[in-house]
């Protein structure tokens, strides 16, 4: 994980003048507070996209109604690289267990939430998945319950990754000076993440051509990301240890 440690740019001036601080970073492990370490369990997720950031709703789908387990916030320069972490996980995971069974499809129910499970939504022109009747954003979420607690969410920017047989866990954690800290901790189980990854796909691509569109700049795609990785680079997955069940996988900070 990356932590920093300051370093001054000069003297320490007088407590009127204006002061500036390089900081560096450096690999050590993440603070997890108590509130966080026992982590929460989510049934699928919800992706919006904004000019700014991504925003992943965790849901919790066990009753009625629908909860929102977690809200974390990442910045766009992140997501690529949670995405390309995903995809090495997953195919570790399948080295060392074989194929993911694929969740069993529920029975048409009428009275269903509209698409509620791993979709995509744009925020202001919602997209959803395949499939799935096409919802607005306020549609979606009043159908969702939502803690005090979660509303304005987590901010992150890196991601740890790591799994078993039978789940996925992922650390989303604040790198912030002086200390990293862990902020969420989310478990899915092992069918329902190539969902979320192909949420987060999505997701992105929808970002990028908002940018195209508007003439602006846009981000390279994860293919080109990971064409454009260099061996001297730090991977965006360490590869497990033979004897270890839970590799950890981290998403550089942005």
């Amino acid at each position: 994980m990356h932590d920093e440690e300051g370093r001054s740019s000069g003297d320490v001036p007088p407590d009127d003048a204006p002061y500036t601080q390089q900081v560096r970073h450096r690999s050590i492990g993440a603070l997890v507070p108590e509130r966080v370490a026992r982590g929460v369990f989510s049934t699928g997720a919800v992706i919006l996209n904004g000019a700014h950031e991504f925003i992943i709703d965790f849901l919790l789908r066990m009753n009625k109604p629908h909860q929102i387990a977690a809200r974390v916030v990442l910045p766009p320069g992140v997501v690529p690289r949670f995405i390309l972490a995903l995809q090495d996980n997953l195919k570790t995971y399948e080295r060392r267990f074989g194929a993911i069974p694929k969740p069993p499809a529920p029975k048409p129910d009428p009275q269903a939430e509209l698409g509620v499970s791993e979709q995509t939504v744009q925020a202001g022109s919602p997209a959803t998945a395949a499939n799935k009747p096409q919802v607005s954003a306020e549609e979606l979420y009043e159908q969702l319950k939502f803690s005090d607690e979660e509303l304005a969410g987590s901010y992150a920017n890196a991601v740890m990754i790591a799994h078993t047989a039978a789940e996925f866990s992922f650390d989303f954690i604040t790198t912030f000076f002086p200390r990293s800290v862990v902020c969420k901790r989310v478990f899915l189980s092992a069918p329902n993440v190539p969902r979320l990854l192909d949420s987060l796909q999505q997701s992105y691509e929808q970002y990028r051509q908002k940018l195209i569109a508007a003439g602006v700049p846009a981000p390279p795609s994860v293919e080109e990301l990971r064409r454009l990785q260099r061996p001297a680079d730090a991977p965006p997955v360490a590869q497990p240890e033979p004897e270890s069940d839970s590799p950890d996988d981290e998403t550089p900070p942005d």
